[in-house]
């Protein structure tokens, strides 16, 4: 399918054909597709949680206030955030960029933009993600504040801001997961309503995790869509400056 077919076919589906279950690879291919979308800073702060599971997908269905998309899904994703990885995954950053300037830069440029990722991966995201009820985050703003009189600079760096931000980055990779199902074939149904704390309980899942998402997977039924779909006028939306 091309790019616009993939996004016609994609609806939020509600009711799915109990007769034709998923190939559990082919979704796990999905989910290995949503790893490429992007994420601020690289730092890749979300996990999805894939479940085929049947006692589990009925623990998630009660979660999910019992609706007709979650009981008549095949399978389930939930994508959560992973904000409390942060220094793991700074690290794993840096790491790798340290190598892909030994492979891709001039030998004279090793020190200097070695130095460059220590000090972003080694200082500057440990400090921007960094929690401490709230108090770091009120730091953090009075000096973006400062130094926003005399330069441009980033203003979203409370720790509710920076929360928002991992969000937005998981939901890139949802996204981009809905689409690569969709262009598999499969539909989806991304799920607002639901108890996050049955969610987290019925998957283990670990006290630093935020449910971002919960999608239902399967094949749709006839009466799976509702209705024709709605879009307010293009001219709403779009403005050019």
């Amino acid at each position: 399918m091309t790019l616009q077919e993939i996004l016609n076919h994609r609806r939020a589906v509600r009711h799915y054909d109990p007769a034709q279950p998923l190939d559990s690879e082919r979704v796990c291919q999905c989910i290995e597709m949503a790893t490429l979308a992007p994420t601020s800073s690289n730092m890749q702060l979300w996990e999805a949680y894939h479940v085929a599971d049947k006692g589990v997908l009925q623990q998630l269905t009660h979660a999910c206030l019992d609706q007709l998309t979650a009981s008549t899904a095949q399978q389930m994703v939930v994508f959560v955030t992973r904000q409390d990885l942060y220094k793991g995954h700074a690290k794993a950053n840096f790491e790798f960029l340290v190598e892909d300037v030994k492979r891709n830069s001039p030998a004279e440029k090793h020190e200097k933009r070695t130095k460059r990722w220590e000090m972003y991966y080694g200082k500057l995201m440990p400090f921007q993600y960094a929690r401490c009820f709230g108090m770091l985050g009120l730091f953090r703003k009075l000096l973006a504040q400062t130094i926003g009189l005399f330069r441009p600079m980033v203003r979203q760096v409370s720790e509710q801001d920076v929360r928002v931000v991992v969000h937005k980055s998981c939901a890139l990779a949802v996204q981009t997961f809905m689409l690569a199902m969709s262009e598999a074939g499969y539909d989806t149904c991304p799920v607002e309503g639901f108890d996050s704390a049955l969610v987290k309980k019925a998957l283990h899942l670990p006290c630093g995790t935020e449910i971002n998402m919960v999608i239902t997977c399967g094949m749709r039924l006839p009466d799976g869509v509702w209705g024709d779909r709605f879009r307010l006028p293009f001219d709403q939306q779009y403005h050019r400056i």
